[in-house]
């Protein structure tokens, strides 16, 4: 339960006085849960036995593994510095403006567009019962005009739930991540009781274990929502200056959500792949499954695959729960990224690296220009784009680029500040394997999401440099130092990942998508290795000086009272 607590000093509570520290250790917990269980596992099962066929295991154990890692690095930073939008502010720590904004920037993009995906995923389920919020149009779902407004309403309610503060936030959010819970659970035990034929895991007839080799395995990381059901863990981070208790309940939420989501996501796949009629794989194999295991064809499948499912077993109670589920599970998640989405802005207010006025926070400890904001920008996302997935997608590249920073300034820290307190501390080499693998894990993730959809992050940063040089030519308010010889490093880290892409064969129809298809899952993997590598020593040679640091972390200090409450 959400408990109140008392002003703590800066670094050990965080510098945030106007924000409440209401987040107890089942609040905080459960709010990354609840972040988690959203849509993915509405669609994701699907999504990736069709990429990766019943190796769709593996992919699920592999992310699992991969966020642990990233988020191992960030609980030694939650607890030095719990201060809420800190994956915005962490950089700005270690290498200055220019680096945090450029992470802020891409942060601050890819939360804006999850609580309008969550609102697709409510909307695509309610679909199958009122018809006139979505229609297919080349094989994807969009929006109606009717359906937009509908969306927009619901974006509306997740910043009226938001304005209110965090102690409401946390009370409705611990109710329906229990209820979420218990229907995934329900869901895995009745497709398990109802039908589970173990022959679709491993019989040659229904194509074996692995029938797309491991490009079907990675590439189901990226693109089936694998690695965007696990960004929840995020909000150990994002929401560390508004717990009672860092020390304990940053690095529990941060390591523990992502292993209870990943069992319980891995169970549904396994579930899942036994409970597919034999019909539908046998009729095009997995990766048209979708379209077949449904007397409504491929409707039905895109509208809600699992409620489908649950028809087709007889089981008409567990398709309406579903269908009921499909709007608390990505209803909830959108909530949480709606309040997210506003402290990262508020985080990029505060590093003085975009308009001050975002770190105005109100009489409840909320940031309500970012909420606002958020709900503005949010709503630019239900213009005709393609459906769930491909959305899915594009924020699953921008956000694992936002988290490996993290390993970076995790790193350098143990060299600008090697005696501050670490509540939660990695130990010497232990930290810098982690960090390493966390910085890889990140890299292969963003090769694996394919040239289609890399392409237009990059272009959504070169749009947030342009957007940068405009307010620092025009700013009235005083912007900090830029910093740009402690973080031109990025420019290469960039670059990098988008030579590597563009050379790769990753989406699996790679000359459709216009890149080259040169490198293989090997030589992707090892190029982004040696980029690793790279990137991780040209970043610690950069990194801003002790005396610099101290001096940021001192500016915090002086200004702990602002910004004022309106």
């Amino acid at each position: 339960m959400a408990v109140e607590s008392p002003e703590v000093p800066l670094h050990e509570g965080g510098d945030d006085k106007k924000l409440k520290r209401e987040f107890g250790t089942i609040g905080l917990l459960f709010t990354a849960v609840g972040s988690i269980i959203g849509s993915g596992w509405l669609f994701g099962a699907l999504d990736a036995a069709q990429l990766a066929g019943p190796a769709a295991i593996i992919s699920w154990a592999i992310g699992c593994v991969m966020f642990v890692i990233i988020g191992m690095t960030y609980s030694e930073l939650g607890t030095m510095f719990p201060h809420s939008g800190g994956v915005a502010r962490y950089p700005h720590y270690s290498f200055g403006s220019f680096t945090s904004f450029s992470i802020g920037w891409v942060t601050w993009i890819a939360a804006a567009a999850v609580a309008p995906v969550e609102v697709l995923a409510v909307v695509q389920y309610s679909t199958n019962y009122i018809p006139w919020l979505q229609e297919i149009k080349d094989k994807e779902a969009v929006l109606t005009p009717a359906g937009t407004a509908v969306s927009v309403v619901l974006m509306a309610v997740f910043v009226i739930v938001n304005f209110f503060g965090v102690r409401w936030f946390a009370r409705i959010n611990n109710i329906l991540v229990w209820w979420k819970l218990a229907v995934i659970v329900v869901v895995i035990a009745m497709f398990f009781v109802l039908s589970f034929n173990p022959d679709h895991i491993t019989a040659p007839e229904y194509g074996g274990f692995a029938p797309y080799g491991s490009q079907g395995v990675f590439s189901a990381v990226a693109t089936a929502g694998i690695a965007f059901s696990f960004f929840g863990f995020r909000q150990g981070v994002e929401l560390a200056g508004e717990t009672d208790n860092p020390k304990r309940n940053v690095p529990l939420t941060l390591i523990g959500s992502v292993v209870i989501c990943g069992i319980i996501y891995i169970l549904l796949q396994i579930a899942f792949l036994g409970a597919v009629p034999s019909s539908a794989i046998k009729a095009e194999g997995w990766q048209a499954v979708g379209a077949h295991f449904s007397s409504h064809g491929d409707v039905l499948a895109t509208f809600g695959p699992l409620a489908a499912i649950a028809g087709i077993l007889g089981a008409v109670w567990l398709a309406g729960i579903l269908y009921a589920d499909a709007i608390i599970s990505p209803g909830d998640t959108g909530l949480i990224y709606a309040g997210v989405t506003a402290r990262i802005s508020y985080a990029m207010g505060r590093n003085g690296n975009a308009p001050a006025g975002l770190s105005k926070v109100n009489k409840t400890g909320v940031p309500w220009v970012s909420l606002i904001l958020a709900f503005i920008v949010g709503c630019f996302f239900f213009l005709p784009f393609p459906g769930w997935s491909k959305l899915v997608e594009f924020v699953t590249n921008s956000t694992v680029l936002s988290f490996g920073c993290g390993p970076l300034v995790l790193l350098a820290m143990r060299k600008q500040m090697p005696d501050h307190p670490r509540p939660f501390h990695l130990g010497g080499k232990f930290g810098w394997i982690i960090g390493f693998l966390a910085l890889w894990s990140t890299n292969l993730i963003i090769y694996w999401t394919g040239w289609d959809t890399n392409w237009k992050l990059f272009v959504a940063i070169i749009l947030g440099y342009v957007l940068m040089a405009v307010y620092y030519a025009v700013a009235k308010q005083e912007t900090p130092p830029l910093d740009f010889k402690h973080g031109w490093w990025l420019l290469v880290w960039y670059g990098g990942l988008a030579v590597i892409s563009y050379l790769g064969d990753y989406p699996v129809q790679a000359e459709k998508a216009g890149n080259l298809g040169l490198l293989d899952f090997n030589l992707g993997a090892v190029a982004c290795l040696v980029l690793t590598a790279v990137v991780l020593w040209l970043a610690l040679r950069c990194a801003l000086p002790t005396e610099r640091v101290e001096e940021i972390l001192n500016k915090l200090d002086e200004t702990e009272e602002a910004p004022k409450a309106h």
